[in-house]
């Protein structure tokens, strides 16, 4: 029995829209899955918070621990002046940490899992610091190319080493995501995989296949942990990149 672990990463057209200069525009598996995201995420905030009580219930409670814990990431990383970004960040940790859980579910798609997804979020990161840092600072922004106490003379050689490691921010923040998820994806299909192959050969076979079903097991709660942290990461890294545009220099 062949199974390929990387079927399920495949984005499949599910409802053709248009077909413009002969590419086909279509609403995707991909689509469909964030418009689920984005209903969960909403139904789960908005319904724990509808009725507000004075001793929340669990619901009510995960909601404000949630909003008060990136609240709390953003305040860390920018100071006050930062809390102005915070329905962006907690948007931005809400959709990943979904994306993450949700494409954990057999038989689901995993948004995160796919790059261009993640250089999206990345990207969108990236130019709201830039847009926001010239904005903020005009061209004192570009003080954050030049470390604080660097001798002048070493200045030619840190400066460019400066600026290739902000442009190349969106790089690593949207493959660090990407490639967690898409490993972790692969491992456990890999030995699902295994189990059914053993399962095959009868009782012998059973007999064999518990060790991958006890590594599925534990990979599964360890896939859990993964989609948790991995959105947390990419919070506080757009946090962190945010604190650039509003202290430059600093």
């Amino acid at each position: 029995m062949h199974i390929d672990p990387i079927e399920q990463f495949q984005i499949k057209n599910l409802v053709p829209l248009a077909n413009i200069g002969g590419h086909e525009i279509a609403f995707t598996n991909s689509a469909a899955y964030m418009f689920i995201i984005v209903i969960l995420a909403s139904a789960l905030l908005i319904g724990a918070t509808v009725r507000r009580a004075l001793i929340p219930g669990r619901m009510q409670s995960l909601a404000e621990m949630t909003y008060e814990f990136v609240a709390t990431t953003l305040r860390n990383s920018t100071g006050p002046e930062g809390m102005k970004f915070l329905p962006f960040i907690f948007t931005l940790f809400m959709f990943v940490l979904f994306a993450n859980l949700i494409g954990l579910i057999p038989y689901t798609f995993t948004v995160t899992s796919q790059l261009i997804v993640t250089v999206i979020l990345a990207l969108l990161v990236f130019f709201i610091v830039v847009i926001y840092g010239f904005w903020k600072n005009g061209w004192r922004f570009v003080k954050l190319f030049v470390p604080k106490g660097v001798p002048v003379y070493f200045l030619p050689m840190i400066v460019p080493i400066e600026v290739m490691s902000f442009l190349t921010r969106p790089v690593s923040h949207s493959v660090r995501l990407f490639a967690n998820m898409l490993a972790g994806h692969i491992t456990l299909q890999v030995f699902a995989a295994f189990i059914i192959m053993l399962a095959g050969y009868g009782f012998l076979g059973w007999l064999g296949a518990t060790l991958p079903f006890f590594m599925v097991v534990a990979l599964s709660a360890l896939e859990v942990l993964v989609a948790v942290v991995q959105a947390y990461v990419f919070a506080i890294l757009a946090c962190i990149y945010l604190n650039d545009a509003i202290h430059p220099g600093h």
